[in-house]
C-alpha cells in the first residue's frame, strides 16, 4: 500500500503538471518576459523567494519533470552566480537523491528478483568502481540525468555514496549553466545577445562535454597510473612487443613520421603469418593445387597426364617460399627503416619500462602485439602421441597414410583438401553440424561436397573424445549421436582454433584487463585500461586475420604518438576475409546468416559463376556471387563470393561498401571481358533487372510502338 501510494503521489504530480501546461511557465520565453517581476519580487522577499526557487527545483529534479536546464538558467540571471550555484547544487542532488530513492524502492527487488543473473556483471562493476563510474556519468552528460538517477537506484550503490559524487560530478556543469544565466539576466535589448559575456558563456556551455570527457580522461589516466613512478625522460617514443604484422606495422609507421621506435621479437621476424600461418599454407595449397589440375587434365583436353612427387620436396618447397619473403619482415630491412630491433624475450615492468636481454628500455607508450599461438583442446590422451599444430605442421617430411584433421575452419578445411591432392588419405573431424560456420550454409554445404568429391572422410557433428594407442597403431576416439566410434591415424593435425598470447610478459602484474577469451580488452582507440599501453592484431582480436592486425596496427601507432592532439576510433566496418580451399569462399560485410540473427531486412541479389565465359574457359564454372542490399535501394550490405579468385573478385565489392558505392556504380564501371571480374557486374546487373522501373517501362514500350506505327 505504501509503495501503491508514492506511485499515486508521483503520477498526481505529473498528472497536474500535464493538465494545467506547467511546462510553459518552465521556459526561456515565459521567464524572460517576467524577468523584471521575478526581481523585483526577489529583492522584496529574498528568503521567501530563495526557499521556494529551492523546494521547486527539489520537485522538479525528484519527480523527473523537465525544466531543471531552465531553472539552472534563471537561477543564475535572478540570484548571482554563488547564490544560485549554492543554491542549484545542493537542490539538483537532493532532487536527484529522491528520484533514486523512488526508484530504488519501488522497482529494485522486483528487477534484480527477475533479472539479477543478468545484472551481475553490471552490480560487480558498480560495487567495484560504482563512484567513479557515476562521477563520469555526471561530467560527461551522455544521457539525460532523470534517467542517470532511476537506473543508479536498480544498482547496489549506497546513498551517500550517490549524493556526494553526483554534487561533485554535476558541479562543473552547474558552473556552466548557472554562469550562462548570469549573463541572460544582464540582457536588456537585442544588442545584448552578440556581447563577448553572453557569446563565451554559450561556447562554454556548448564546450561542456568536451571539457568533461577531457577532465574525466585525466582522472582515469591518474587512477590508472597511480603507484607507478614515471621515468623522468624516457629512451624512445614507443616501444613495440612482437614482430607480426600488427608489430611490424605499427613500428613502420612510427619510423616514418621519424618517432623514435623499439621493436622487439623473441622468436621469429614475420610473425605466424610468414613462418606458420599465412605463407606456408597457401605455399602447399599451390602444390596441392597442381596436382589436382593433373588428376583433372581430361577436363583441359588432355588425354594423360601424370606426375611424381615426393613428399619432403613439397614440404622443402614450402620452406623455401618462407625463406624467400624472409627479407620482407628481416631485421636488416626494419633497421634501414630506422627500427631499433632488439631479438630477445620482452617483459613489461611498468607502464613505460620494458626489461629486455637484462637492460629496461623506457618509452612514452607501448603497443603489445604479440599474437596467438594454436588451441589444443583437452582431449583425453592427447599427449601420449606427437600431434600437429601449424606451429610445427611444416617441420613434416614423411608422408603420413593416414592423416586426421580436427577441426572444420578455414585452416582446418585448407589444409584438409591439400594433404588429400597430396595423395594421403584425410579423415577431417568438426563437432559443429557443418564446416566453416560462420558462413551461409550453402556455402559450407559447397566446400563439403567439394572434399567428398575429391576423397576426403568428413565428419561433421562428431566430437572428439580421447587419444587411445592399441597394437602399436593410434586412434581417436570421437562420439556421434551418442555412439563411440575409432578412426585410425598416424598422423594428427590440430586445427581448432588460436589463443591470444597475453600471459607471461607481464601484462597480469599491471593489472591490464583481458576479455573472457584472454585476448586484451581495448577500447575503440585500442587502449587498454592501463593508459600507456595499446594492442593490436591477433592478441586484441576480435578478428584474427592478418590484414585485420595491418589495419589495428595503424590506429594503434597513431594513437599511441599523437593521441595527445587528436585520436582515430579503430573502423571494422568492412571487414573481409577468405578461406582458400577450392571453391574459394570469400567475404565482406553481412551474409544472409547474420543478417536474420540481427533481424536486419535484406535483399538477395545471386549471379551463378557457372554462367561466366571466363570461367567455363578454364573449366572453373562453379560458385556464385551474393550481394545482400537494403530493400529497395543499392547499398550494399554485404557479398559472398564463392568461386575460383574469390579473395580476389571480393576487392572491388570492399571498395565499393568502404566508400559508399552502391550496385549502380558497380554496373556503370566497365570490366574487361573475359574475366572473373564480371561476374560483379553482372551480379550488378541482376539487382538492376530486379528493379527496373516497370511503369516507366511500359510507357517507354508504348512510345516505341506509337513510333512504329
Amino acid at each position: 500500500m505504501k509503495k501503491l501510494g508514492l506511485i499515486g503521489l508521483v503520477a498526481l504530480i505529473v498528472v497536474v503538471f500535464i493538465a494545467l501546461d506547467l511546462g510553459q511557465y518552465l521556459t526561456l520565453e515565459y521567464i524572460k518576459s517576467q524577468q523584471g517581476h521575478i526581481k523585483a519580487f526577489y529583492a522584496e522577499n529574498q528568503l521567501l523567494a530563495l526557499a521556494s526557487f529551492f523546494l521547486l527545483y527539489i520537485v522538479v529534479t525528484g519527480v523527473s519533470l523537465p525544466g531543471a536546464a531552465i531553472l539552472t538558467l534563471v537561477a543564475g540571471a535572478v540570484f548571482g552566480f554563488v547564490a544560485a550555484l549554492i543554491l542549484v547544487s545542493f537542490a539538483s542532488t537532493i532532487g536527484a537523491s529522491l528520484a533514486f530513492l523512488v526508484s530504488r524502492y519501488l522497482f529494485r527487488d522486483m528487477v534484480q528478483a527477475r533479472f539479477g543473473g543478468s545484472l551481475k556483471s553490471i552490480n560487480d562493476g558498480i560495487e567495484k568502481d560504482g563512484a567513479f563510474y557515476l562521477f563520469a556519468l555526471r561530467l560527461v552528460p551522455a544521457f539525460p540525468f532523470f534517467v542517470i538517477n532511476l537506473v543508479m537506484g536498480l544498482s547496489s550503490i549506497r546513498l551517500w555514496t550517490y549524493y556526494w559524487v553526483s554534487q561533485s560530478g554535476m558541479l562543473a556543469g552547474t558552473m556552466v549553466y548557472v554562469n550562462a544565466g548570469t549573463q541572460l539576466g544582464q540582457i536588456d535589448s537585442a544588442t545584448g545577445i552578440f556581447s563577448v559575456e553572453i557569446i563565451s558563456s554559450f561556447v562554454l556551455l556548448a564546450m561542456l562535454p568536451f571539457i568533461g570527457k577531457l577532465i574525466l580522461a585525466m582522472l582515469n589516466n591518474r587512477k590508472a597510473l597511480a603507484g607507478f613512478k614515471k621515468p623522468a625522460h624516457f629512451d624512445t617514443n614507443m616501444i613495440v612487443i612482437g614482430a607480426g604484422s600488427a608489430g611490424l606495422v605499427s613500428s613502420y609507421i612510427a619510423a616514418a613520421v621519424k618517432a623514435k621506435v623499439t621493436l622487439i621479437e623473441k622468436h621469429k621476424m614475420g610473425g605466424d603469418c610468414l613462418n606458420t600461418g599465412c605463407v606456408p599454407s597457401k605455399a602447399i595449397i599451390r602444390s596441392a593445387k597442381f596436382m589436382s589440375h593433373i588428376k583433372r587434365s581430361r577436363e583441359f583436353g588432355i588425354k594423360k597426364a601424370d606426375a611424381s612427387f615426393d613428399f619432403a620436396e613439397v614440404m622443402q618447397r614450402v620452406a623455401q617460399v618462407i625463406k624467400k619473403i624472409e627479407p620482407h619482415d628481416s631485421v636488416e630491412r626494419f633497421t634501414g627503416l630506422g627500427v631499433d630491433v632488439i631479438e630477445g624475450e620482452a617483459k613489461i615492468v611498468s607502464p613505460w619500462e620494458v626489461e629486455v636481454n637484462g637492460k629496461t628500455i623506457s618509452a612514452r607508450n607501448i603497443v603489445v602485439a604479440t599474437g596467438a599461438r594454436p588451441f589444443v583442446p583437452p582431449i583425453e590422451g592427447i599427449e601420449q602421441v606427437k600431434f600437429y599444430t601449424s606451429e610445427n605442421l611444416w617441420d613434416l617430411r614423411e608422408k603420413p597414410q593416414k592423416l586426421v584433421v580436427l577441426g572444420g575452419g578455414p585452416i582446418g578445411s585448407e589444409l584438409t583438401q591439400a594433404f588429400c591432392r597430396l595423395e594421403i588419405s584425410v579423415t577431417q573431424v568438426e563437432m559443429m553440424p557443418r564446416l566453416l560456420l560462420r558462413e551461409d550454409p550453402e556455402v559450407s554445404d559447397l566446400v563439403k561436397q567439394r572434399l567428398i568429391d575429391e576423397g576426403v572422410n568428413v565428419l561433421v557433428n562428431h566430437q572428439a573424445r580421447s587419444v587411445l594407442q592399441e597394437d602399436g597403431k593410434n586412434y581417436l576416439i570421437v562420439e556421434h549421436e551418442g555412439e563411440d566410434s575409432k578412426i585410425e591415424f598416424d598422423t594428427l593435425i590440430v586445427a581448432v582454433g588460436r589463443n591470444a598470447n597475453s600471459a607471461g610478459f607481464g601484462l597480469e602484474e599491471l593489472g591490464v584487463e583481458l576479455n573472457p577469451n584472454r585476448t586484451i580488452k581495448v577500447n575503440e582507440y585500442l587502449q587498454s585500461n592501463i593508459p600507456t599501453i595499446y594492442a593490436c592484431g591477433d592478441v586484441a582480436g576480435p578478428y584474427q586475420f592478418t590484414h585485420v592486425g595491418a589495419h589495428q596496427a595503424w590506429y594503434a601507432s597513431v594513437n599511441s604518438l599523437f593521441g595527445a592532439f587528436k585520436r582515430f576510433k579503430v573502423d571494422y566496418s568492412v571487414i573481409p576475409w577468405a578461406t582458400f580451399t577450392e571453391p574459394e569462399v570469400a567475404r565482406v560485410g553481412l551474409n544472409e546468416t547474420e543478417a536474420r540473427e540481427q533481424s536486419i531486412a535484406y535483399e538477395v541479389t545471386l549471379f551463378g559463376i557457372d554462367d561466366l565465359d571466363r570461367a567455363i574457359v578454364d573449366s572453373e564454372d562453379h560458385g556464385f556471387v551474393k550481394v545482400l542490399t537494403v530493400p529497395g535501394k543499392d547499398k550494399i550490405l554485404g557479398v559472398t563470393i564463392v568461386g575460383e579468385h574469390a579473395g580476389d573478385l571480393i576487392a572491388e565489392y570492399v571498395l565499393a561498401m568502404r566508400h559508399g558505392l552502391g550496385m549502380n556504380k558497380i554496373l556503370g564501371t566497365i570490366h574487361i571481358y573475359p574475366t572473373f571480374a564480371e561476374a560483379n557486374k553482372f551480379a550488378a546487373g541482376n539487382w538492376k533487372r530486379a528493379h527496373a522501373p516497370q511503369r516507366l517501362l511500359e510507357w517507354t514500350g508504348k512510345y516505341h510502338a506509337w513510333k512504329r506505327n
